[in-house]
């Protein structure tokens, strides 16, 4: 498992001189059975796979495994456990760019997260804005192999 870092500016203009550089690591995080099926229930994607444990357990994965977009839903999460931006009037998700679902996630496996900033920029029309991306890394807490991979895009307005 790793150490639990964070980054720290006090306004999203720092960012601009993060670029390239990683942010930190998150805390360990647990996706619960609960969690996946309820997942399921709102998304109405009752595969299985995710939510059938018994049939599961004779399965591809030999349990049950949490949704894709459940794992991808949590980088936001991770991300803001990583990095914080102490003075801004609002935050938004602005998009996604690569996304991988590299390996899968059973319920109750501890995960962490790794960022590093990979641009920042000015928002053209604003004074304050700065849109920035973050590679995150989804990995299975006890030996840090990737579980899942994504370029976050989100914007910070002073």
């Amino acid at each position: 498992m790793r150490t639990p870092s964070r980054t720290i500016v006090p306004t999203p203009r720092e960012l601009l001189s993060l670029v390239g550089r990683p942010l930190g690591v998150s805390e360990p995080q647990v996706v619960t059975q609960e969690q996946v099926d309820r997942f399921a229930e709102v998304t109405r994607d009752h595969q299985w796979i995710h939510v059938d444990v018994q049939r599961a357990r004779s399965g591809p994965f030999g349990s049950t495994i949490v949704h894709g977009f459940l794992t991808l839903a949590l980088v936001p999460r991770l991300l803001a456990d990583i990095l914080e931006v102490e003075t801004f009037a609002m935050g938004v998700n602005y998009g996604l760019d690569r996304v991988r679902f590299v390996r899968p996630l059973p319920p109750g496996v501890p995960i962490q997260g790794t960022a590093t900033l990979v641009s920042a920029a000015p928002i053209a029309g604003t004074d304050d804005g700065v849109q920035a991306k973050a590679a995150v890394v989804v990995e299975f807490a006890q030996d840090s192999t990737t579980c899942c991979v994504a370029e976050i895009l989100f914007r910070y307005h002073a």
